[in-house]
């Protein structure tokens, strides 16, 4: 059967505060072989809300419990709770990072321990890592780029909203944009800064770039999706309306601004999909499975071409595609493309 006609939408699940908060697979002591990995991410961001949701399904159906923590972009809590989780004696502990220069000791603890530490969807500066799963960032800046400087006819003045500074996402996808514009001399950046991946953030940066450059702004190039959308707030309270805008994740109100025309696109990085493969591969390596460690999460273009069947496997058709997670998540690791999720455009190897 085909993947799309079998699997359909993720959506956002609630929300997870900060501290320990155990989920997934029932009680450990009614099952020895129930495996307990620890979850620090940098914070409940949209994109990582989708990505429990995946775990979650994940989890449930491999026996797995799941200790979750969320960091709220702190460097020091995130630090406390990994050295939290190798304390408790977890099997494996999964990070998603706030700064890509941060936890060596704490990697380098659970190392020693024999614990295996990955890094999921956003890069750690190490080389102790037992497991890596990560998006290429750089791609999918340049493919956003590409987007905008095609819609520009090459020339312009853009804003660019950046993730948090010293992220890999913020590094990476800002690698990517570089190298875009490099090829773009008529192409002038008015000005750039970081939001956070915040959308109220992103309305507040955008309104006072609005006062300073007016109608000089010709296009908003965000590196997330949920910064695009509060540019778009901004521009719309302003009276400016046509600015074309790009995203980054292809969440649920990106992909619906790209229905609609107030995104010209954005790169879907369905974060059901990508940190369910990272809990995959971190339950192969506590089972002692042959895996491989470092997949690479290649994000599809979205535009209106594509962004209906998109919009079914993140919203419309959510259980669906649950349903057909973890099938979907193996059949991913076997062939080596972790971002397949039958879109039109992507190919199965």
């Amino acid at each position: 059967m085909n993947i799309t006609a079998k699997i359909g939408a993720v959506a956002a699940a609630g929300a997870v505060g900060l501290g320990l908060t155990a989920c997934g697979a029932g009680d450990t002591a009614a099952n020895s072989d129930t495996k307990r990995i620890g979850v620090t991410v940098y914070d409940m961001s949209s994109f990582i809300t989708e990505g429990k949701e995946g775990m979650d399904t994940y989890a449930k159906a491999n026996n797995i419990e799941l200790v979750w923590n969320s960091a709220n972009n702190d460097v020091s809590t995130q630090a406390s709770q990994v050295d939290s989780l190798i304390n408790q004696g977890v099997d494996a502990i999964i990070v998603v990072p706030v700064q890509a220069d941060s936890l060596g000791p704490q990697v380098a603890s659970a190392k020693s321990k024999g614990i295996p530490l990955l890094a999921v969807n956003a890069a750690l500066e190490t080389p102790d890592l037992a497991g890596n799963v990560q998006p290429d960032d750089v791609a999918a800046g340049a493919q956003e780029m590409q987007m905008m400087a095609d819609r520009l006819g090459g020339k312009g003045n853009i804003v660019i909203l950046q993730g948090p500074l010293g992220g890999s996402g913020e590094i990476n996808r800002g690698k990517g944009i570089d190298q875009v514009l490099a090829k773009y001399p008529d192409i002038k950046v008015l000005a750039k800064d970081t939001a956070n991946w915040k959308r109220d953030e992103a309305v507040n940066k955008m309104k006072n770039w609005i006062s300073s450059f007016g109608p000089q702004i010709d296009g908003v190039v965000a590196q997330n999706d949920d910064m695009g959308l509060g540019a778009l707030q901004a521009l719309k309270e302003a009276g400016r309306t046509g600015v074309p805008i790009v995203g980054i994740d292809g969440i649920e109100d990106g992909l619906n601004a790209v229905k609609s025309g107030d995104f010209i696109g954005t790169s879907l990085q369905n974060g059901t999909v990508e940190l369910s493969a990272g809990l995959a591969v971190a339950d192969a390596l506590v089972k002692g499975e042959d895996v491989k460690t470092d997949p690479v999460y290649v994000m599809p273009a979205i535009t209106k071409d594509n962004v209906d069947v998109a919009i079914e496997h993140v919203v419309t058709e959510r259980q669906k595609f649950l349903d057909g997670l973890v099938e979907l998540t193996q059949q991913n690791l076997k062939t080596g493309d972790i971002a397949y999720e039958g879109i039109p455009g992507q190919t199965q190897p």
